[in-house]
């Protein structure tokens, strides 16, 4: 049988080009890489509680809040919310209808919570710790050790007037937060800004992705949450363990974000499915966690958090008493932030396009 010069040819040019396209893959994952990855073994514990009772909820403001983070009421009942379009923005008690109330022009505006003096303490990830007022916004804080605030992500005022915010990666912004999960080393921050001296200075550090900060009710201590670590840290401000750091909650059914104190002392925390059903495994190899981190498609495909929502109110001893689901996402996903007012729970989201009001009496 006579050979084929052609057949052979085109067989030799095929497999340099697949050899091509694998030598170039290669060099994109492992070289261009955006991230050093360490393999992350601590897994959420399962849940088998699944109650759905998140999709009885009330949405408010419905088409006119875009992706409201988090939210929180002054003492004369005023609900405030910051939104992805740049606003702070308003319900006032009693009314139906959000106003808007100040324009900060960013769309990276995350927590926030009421000053005593009045008005609003924003975390902007780009600017840092904001004032707002009703004669516009200032910057608090933009640095901290000489180098600039990024990724300010949750903030509580205690009464002495100090302000305590976390910083969820030194490395990653916002956009990009899932690589800070990916890559599993921890970058993120506990700081304190005294607002007499004007001083920023970090707390805790090497923090596994610093999220939702809350003061307990006596403000004896400071509880910061770690979410690819799937715990709550507590940082005593008083007592015999002044300036010691233990473990509040571990283990959590999921990643905690935003926490907050309730009436009567106990905290609701939001919990984010850190990883999509099935796809665990990407954590476990470094390989895998390069491949997904060069390609936003695979991270948008591994990132679980906009599959369902769930959250938890647990009590001052660190253990969960409720536990509210919406386990495939029908009504709400993404939740960021709980927090309890006059018997309701309100739910801030990041895919949402309102806040969400649960009656708890029917919860």
């Amino acid at each position: 049988m006579a050979s084929n010069p052609m057949g052979k040819y085109c067989v030799t040019v095929s497999s340099s080009l697949v050899l091509a396209v694998l030598v170039a893959l290669t060099v994109q994952v492992f070289y261009f890489s955006p991230i050093d990855p360490v393999l992350l073994d601590i897994k959420p514990a399962t849940s088998s509680t699944k109650n759905n009772h998140l999709q009885n909820l009330i949405k408010l403001g419905e088409g006119f809040l875009k992706q409201p983070e988090d939210v929180c009421v002054d003492k004369e009942g005023t609900m405030y919310t910051a939104t992805r379009d740049g606003w702070i923005k308003r319900l006032r008690r009693n009314e139906i209808n959000w106003e808007n109330w100040k324009h900060i022009e960013n769309s990276s505006l995350l927590g926030i919570t009421t000053a005593k003096d009045g008005g609003l303490i924003v975390c902007d990830t780009n600017k840092g710790l904001l004032k707002v007022t009703e004669d516009g916004f200032s910057v608090l804080t933009s640095q901290v050790n000489g180098s600039q605030l990024r990724f300010a992500d949750d903030v509580i005022e205690a009464s002495d007037g100090n302000i305590y915010f976390s910083v969820g990666s030194t490395k990653f912004d916002l956009h990009n937060w899932y690589l800070d999960v990916l890559e599993a080393r921890p970058h993120g921050q506990l700081l304190k800004y005294n607002p007499i001296s004007n001083e920023t200075v970090v707390i805790l550090d090497n923090l596994g992705f610093a999220n939702g900060v809350a003061l307990s009710k006596q403000e004896d201590y400071l509880l910061v949450c770690e979410s690819w670590k799937f715990r709550c840290l507590r940082h005593w401000l008083k007592g015999a363990n002044k300036g010691k750091t233990d473990i509040f909650i571990e283990n959590l059914p999921g990643g905690p974000d935003n926490i907050n104190l309730a009436p009567d002392g106990s905290f609701w925390i939001a919990l984010l499915q850190m990883t999509s059903e099935g796809l665990g495994f990407v954590h476990t190899s470094k390989i895998s966690k390069h491949l997904v981190a060069s390609f936003p498609r695979l991270i948008n495909l591994v990132n679980g958090v906009t599959k369902s929502a769930s959250v938890v109110n647990v009590a001052n001893d660190g253990k969960i008493i409720k536990k509210f689901d919406d386990k495939n996402g029908k009504v709400i996903t993404f939740v960021t932030s709980a927090m309890v007012f006059e018997d309701h729970l309100y739910l801030g989201s990041l895919t949402s396009n309102f806040v969400g009001k649960l009656p708890l009496h029917m919860a």
